[in-house]
Order: structure tokens, then sequence, then C-alpha cells
């Protein structure tokens, strides 16, 4: 209980759960506003950005990062008192009660020294990984916690979202963010550097008196690619993770390490940019291939469907099969594929989940899913079975085409476009 204008109020019970769901609109505002490319201000830029689905901002994570460091970063006692007067002001907004979140100000070389290692050497093509792709866009990829943090040290005037209040004294509270960017120094910084770099974070997190007090059950820790932070996950493994799946395959996180009731699954942010609604009517006559997918084509764990996949589907009418990576091209190949596509095909990666899955959602093609055991982001408030096909991997290739040539006998609507009734795709 706590005391406020005479009155007794009751802090939320389970400020995990309404993380969940700021986490989720967040997440989600990102996902679309972040896909725009526009010449339009920033969310670090001069004007003010509000949570307008109109207004298309400029969200290039290249072109904010480079923008955000810049700035200087703005005065503390000017967001003390934004933040103290909003926490203050409407005790009952927006969910009884804002969640309270604490961001650590750790040293530079965790926060601001990545993030300038990251847009000093982008530009960098010849960084790819071992499979080809290029490090860079893999990094933009599973840049949630670049959006998430700089949203949280923002002025209150360019704040996307209002549900959460960033508090500056340790006891006011729910929840400790942990701002270290650790995909980022995973592929950029060599490899025992990495590792060095990664121990000296453990240790600072683990001085902290907040993660003494609570073992790290009030922490988040943004650990959104499954290599990122691993030689020493296994000490805060009760910290909060925000992770791109659970993967309970066991490939990834050794058992017991994550699990629902503890982290959150956050998407993707999609390599490809936003068709909007007056991008899905131009395209809709154009949309001449009925299953479009473009990637490798072998990949390991539970993406060894893929292969299998290729074999059955490869040389079928309206199937569209392509190899290739994540670089400018393939991005540019992969976006024109897509947008030509009723259907695209997500099948499991390294692990469960993909990035393709949120380059079809905002292409305006139907994904089908084919990955086991796969978690999706906030999929208890959110009915992905409205947008997308799932299809277990064990039943995947003879129903998969089963369904095509029902489809496929479809009357058509338009010269060559297979016959589907326009859902607000």
């Amino acid at each position: 209980m706590m005391r406020m204008g005479g009155k007794q109020m009751t802090r939320s019970k389970s400020p995990l759960l309404v993380l969940t769901l700021v986490l989720a609109a967040l997440s989600l505002l990102f996902f679309f506003l972040f896909s725009f490319r526009s010449d339009g201000p920033t969310p670090f830029s001069d004007g003010p950005l509000h949570p307008n689905p109109i207004y298309k901002p400029e969200t290039s994570f290249v072109a904010s990062l480079e923008r955000f460091l810049r700035r200087p970063p703005p005065s503390d006692d000017l967001l003390f008192n934004t933040d103290t007067q909003r926490l203050y002001a409407d005790p009952y907004y927006p969910l009884t009660m804002p969640i309270r979140v604490y961001v650590y100000d750790m040293p530079p070389k965790f926060t601001f020294d990545l993030l300038r290692l990251f847009i000093t050497s982008y530009k960098d093509t010849s960084n790819l990984t071992s499979n080809g792709s290029p490090v860079h866009r893999l990094i933009e990829q599973h840049s949630i916690d670049y959006w998430l943090w700089a949203d949280l040290i923002a002025p209150e005037s360019e704040r996307l979202l209002k549900s959460v209040v960033r508090v500056h004294r340790q006891e006011e509270a729910d929840l400790f963010y942990v701002p270290f960017f650790t995909t980022i120094s995973f592929f950029l910084m060599e490899k025992q550097q990495c590792k060095s770099l990664y121990r000296e974070a453990l240790k600072w997190i683990t001085d902290q008196p907040a993660w003494n007090r609570s073992g790290g059950r009030d922490h988040i820790i943004p650990v959104h690619h499954p290599w990122s932070f691993k030689s020493v996950r296994r000490f805060v493994k009760n910290a909060i993770w925000l992770l791109p799946d659970m993967d309970s395959t066991g490939n990834w996180y050794k058992p017991g390490q994550v699990y629902l009731e503890k982290d959150l699954i956050l998407p993707y942010v999609a390599n490809v940019d936003l068709c909007d609604a007056r991008c899905v009517s131009e395209t809709q006559s154009r949309r001449t291939t009925l299953l479009f997918f473009r990637g490798r084509l072998k990949r390991n764990a539970g993406g060894k469907i893929r292969a299998k996949l290729v074999a059955e589907l490869s040389g079928a009418e309206g199937v569209s099969i392509e190899e290739g990576t994540a670089g400018e091209g393939g991005k540019a190949a992969a976006q024109n594929g897509m947008r030509k596509s009723i259907f695209c095909l997500n099948p499991a990666g390294d692990t469960p989940s993909s990035a393709r899955l949120f380059d079809a959602i905002v292409s305006g093609c139907i994904p089908v899913i084919v990955s086991d055991e796969l978690e999706l982001p906030f999929e208890g408030i959110l009915d992905y079975r409205k947008i997308a096909l799932f299809v277990s991997s064990s039943d995947a290739v003879q129903p998969v085409l089963e369904a095509f040539h029902i489809f496929q006998s479809c009357s058509t609507l338009g010269s060559g476009r297979f016959g589907l009734e326009d859902d607000g795709w």
C-alpha cells in the first residue's frame, strides 16, 4: 500500500503482467512505425512524436541511431521533474497506476560505446556471419533493445507510449532495466574481448543493491539474439529476459533458463519496408505468386525442415523458392517477392522463430508458419490464427500441397491471380 493525497492506493500485484501489456503495445507500435521509410522527423528529432497511426516518422535504425548519438542527453533534472509530475498527477492512468521502471545508468562501454561501434562500422558489408548474412542487418532485426531503451530515456515530449514512468529513485521502482547491448557486443567485438565485456557487465549488474535484494527477479535484461550474453547467462537466469522465442528444443537455452512465466518474447524488427493500405491496394492485382520463400535453404536444428519443404515444393505451379541472404540486394528481392505473393512460407530457422514472419506481415503476405514449439510475441493477447496458417513440421509437406491445390482450384480474379477474398490484406 502507498499513500497519496490522503488516499491509500494499492500497487499492481503483477508488474510483469502490466509490463507484458505495455511491451506488447510498445513493440507493435515500434513494429509498424519502424517499418516505414520516410523523410519526416525521427523519434529523436526536434519535433514531438505521438502514438498517432497516421504519423509516419523516419524510423530507419541507422538514421535514428545517428541522430540519437549526435544529440546531447536530456537534463536529468528535466527528466526527473516531468516523470515525477506524470507519476503523481494522475495515479489512476493507465492501468490503476503506471508501471515504474528504473533505468540503470551503466558505464558507456556497455551502452553508448557499443552504439557508436555499430554506427561507425555498419557500412562494412564484408562483415558476414558464417552462413553469409550481413552482421549489421542481423543486429538491426534484433534492435528492439535500442528502441526500448531510447524511448525509456527520451524526454517526455518524445516518448512513444505513456504507459511506463521512468523513476529516478530505486525504492520507487517496480522493475529495473539493464541497458546492455548484448547483441552488438557479440557480433562486433572479438570473441575474447566480448567475453571479457560480458564478465564486466555481469559483475556490474550483480553488484547493484537492487539486484541483491531480489536476486535479479525484478530486473529486465535484453537477450534478443540466442547467442548474446551466452557465456554468463546462467548467472542471471532469475532475471526477466527479452527474447525472440523460447526455443524449448534446448539448442540455445539451457533447461530452466527461459520460461513464459518469467520471460517476454518481443518481435523482430522487420527487414523490409511496410506495405501500407495504399501499397496493399496497388499490389493486390499483382499478387500472382501463390507461395513465396527467399532465404537460406539449409539450416540447423529445427530449420532442417526447410530442405524437405524445398524438395517437395520446388517446381510446383505458383510456388517461388529462392536461395538468398539479407543484404541490400536480398532485402529488395525479398520485399519484391513478398509483395507479389499471396502466401509466404515461414519455416523455422536455426531457432523456432524467424524474422521472415514479420517481413511477411508488413508486406501484406499471409504467413504459412512451419515451426514446432514456436512461441510468438504476446500470443496470449494476439490471435495469430486470424492472419496466418500454422502447419506442424511432421504434417508440413503433404497437407501444405493439398491446401495449395485447393486454393489453385478457386476461381481467379483478374489475369493470373489466384482467387482469394480480400480480408484486409
